[in-house]
């Protein structure tokens, strides 16, 4: 009986899954922000199965995530900001009045299309950007950003992305262990400091393999359309928010002894984190 309503939802055409998302979503963000909080979302994409790609939003929640919003295609490589800004756009129109954002993104979102539009929204950013992205230096000519980490130039202010000319902030550093420099654009001043804080984009990862081999097992999904695979990545959401709404109660109504607070979303800088960090490299 559980297969035949699974199969019935998933071929069910009148089911929008923006929509369906829409009050979960709404409610765990609205808690990420409670008392002014600053709202963390990661940006990501990864492989739904042999055909497809997902596109996400997630809310960074203790050392994991929660999804908000996703978009599924026939894709074989990275989808377009296009693709980016429209799932960007539902998640914006789900988060209340005044509400503070960051959004954190690995070196696939560290575009000039991406940080202009958190400039127009307002929101903050961490975006790991790659070397060869080119910028303007002091005087105006061309250079890219690890020609500037070459130079020792590690804390930039304002500097200029070409092509769209979006301005940002671009903190740099080499991390114990890592093959190569973390060159994460933001929107507050740069410091070291706030450049490790992209670390906290590890909990998406830890969500998609919830989706994944160590959960759901979504890459063995034989489904060819498209807007099907949409219906079950909604259907697997709703058991993550279950699960994670469960777990939750149960960590108030039985704390361990060792638990002596809940896990709050701004949690970046625990120990998880800085583990996992160094798979970033």
């Amino acid at each position: 009986m559980r297969y035949q309503w699974i199969s019935r939802v998933l071929g069910n055409d009148l089911i929008d899954v923006d929509t369906v998302m829409a009050p979960f979503a709404r409610e765990v963000l609205a808690r990420a922000a409670t008392g002014g909080r600053r709202v963390v979302l990661m940006i990501d994409q990864s492989q739904a199965n042999e055909g497809h790609q997902i596109l996400m939003v997630s809310l960074r929640l203790g050392g994991r995530a929660l999804p908000l919003a996703w978009r599924t295609r026939r894709a074989k490589g990275t989808l377009s900001f296009a693709v980016q800004e429209e799932v960007l756009e539902v998640v914006a129109g789900l988060l209340g009045e005044g509400v503070s954002v960051l959004l954190m993104g690995d070196r696939f979102y560290g575009s000039p299309a991406l940080i202009g539009w958190c400039r127009e929204q307002g929101w903050g950013w961490r975006l790991r950007c790659k070397e060869s992205l080119i910028v303007l230096d002091a005087n105006g000519e061309e250079t890219t950003l690890g020609a500037c980490f070459a130079r020792g130039e590690r804390l930039l202010s304002e500097v200029l992305v070409t092509r769209k000319h979006a301005l940002t902030n671009v903190a740099m550093f080499q991390g114990e262990g890592h093959k190569a420099p973390w060159i994460i654009a933001m929107s507050d001043t740069p410091t070291v400091e706030r450049a490790a804080e992209y670390r906290q984009r590890w909990g998406i990862e830890a969500m998609f393999s919830d989706y994944k081999t160590r959960g759901f097992n979504l890459e063995a999904s034989q489904i060819e359309r498209t807007d099907r695979l949409d219906r079950l990545v909604m259907i697997l959401s709703l058991a993550l928010y279950w699960a994670v709404s469960t777990g939750m109660w149960d960590a108030v109504e039985n704390p361990r002894p060792a638990e002596k607070k809940p896990l709050e979303q701004d949690a970046g800088t625990s120990r998880e984190a800085s583990t996992h960090g160094s798979s970033e490299g």
